[in-house]
């Protein structure tokens, strides 16, 4: 008997993450990783303040605006490759499956690869089951539910 509380999601999804300005993106699931993490082309700290540019121009929702965020972390992370890396973290909402999340993200370079956000166990455990033979169940009019 499944847990009514969780939503059925594919390996692959489409999501929106309104706080920084993105729609319709690939989401990769990633029951492997603690943290969930999003692609970023230039991420640096300056005067206090963290500035982002989400994506790249490889990515359809790439609009090459920088975000400036006055809250945010450090934190020492082992990558999937086993190296460890000192990572900054922000919190943002993820549209995805019908529901509306606030959550936190690493940010990486994911350069080359084809999901630029990846979501971890740290959401999934919360909110999701993972049904592996299914993939983007949810259509983009759908998240903003």
């Amino acid at each position: 008997m499944l847990p009514q509380d969780k939503t059925i999601i594919g390996r692959r999804e489409l999501a929106a993450l309104p706080d920084f300005g993105l729609e319709q993106v690939k989401v990769k699931v990633d029951s492997g990783a603690y943290t969930s993490s999003i692609h970023v082309s230039s991420c640096y700290e300056q005067q206090g303040k963290l500035h982002v540019v989400f994506l790249d121009d490889k990515h359809p929702g790439f609009t090459g605006h920088e975000m400036h965020f006055k809250k945010f972390r450090t934190k020492k992370v082992k990558s999937s490759n086993g190296e460890v890396q000192e990572r900054y973290f922000v919190f943002g909402t993820i549209c995805i499956a019908g529901l509306t999340i606030q959550t936190e993200f690493s940010l990486t370079v994911r350069k080359g690869m084809r999901y630029p956000i990846l979501l971890g166990r740290k959401i999934l455990n919360k909110y999701f089951l993972i049904d592996t033979s299914k993939k983007y169940l949810y259509h983009p009019i759908q998240q903003h539910a």
